[in-house]
């Protein structure tokens, strides 16, 4: 099992592969085909995500004191940051969840790669995941 550090710091490796800001976008874009099916009946409005400039949507499911995330959006790169921030977070305890204090955006020097919206959607997501885990 990897801590949520280890698994931002993969990401960050995979990111920092590429030389250009290009081919980083394109790569989020093929991250986000590799999200599960998301159901329609949870797109309802308690789970949207809120900041972001495309709608996003973010269910959790809590199992064996762990929690897992599932998401999607209707916009192709947002879906590619919505699969980084599952990949990161999901299969996390409650409490590590609780206790994260992070600056993914930073973190994953997102800003050279999306716009000042798409980072507050980024950060959206991170308050939801921290009041889901807030309220478990």
């Amino acid at each position: 099992m990897s801590t949520i550090e280890e698994r931002v710091n993969e990401i960050k490796e995979d990111l920092d592969f590429f030389d250009d800001e290009l081919a980083k976008y394109e790569y989020i874009i093929d991250l986000g085909k590799k999200l599960e099916e998301f159901n329609e009946s949870d797109k309802i409005p308690a789970n949207i995500v809120h900041g972001c400039t495309s709608q996003v949507w973010l269910t959790h499911e809590i199992k064996d004191g762990k929690i897992y995330f599932r998401g999607t959006s209707d916009a192709i790169i947002v879906k590619g940051l919505v699969y980084m921030i599952l990949k990161i977070f999901s299969d996390s305890t409650i409490q590590e969840l609780k206790e994260i204090d992070m600056d993914i955006v930073h973190e994953l020097k997102l800003s050279e790669v999306i716009t000042p919206n798409r980072q507050s959607g980024v950060i959206g997501m991170m308050k939801k995941i921290k009041e889901y885990a807030q309220n478990a």
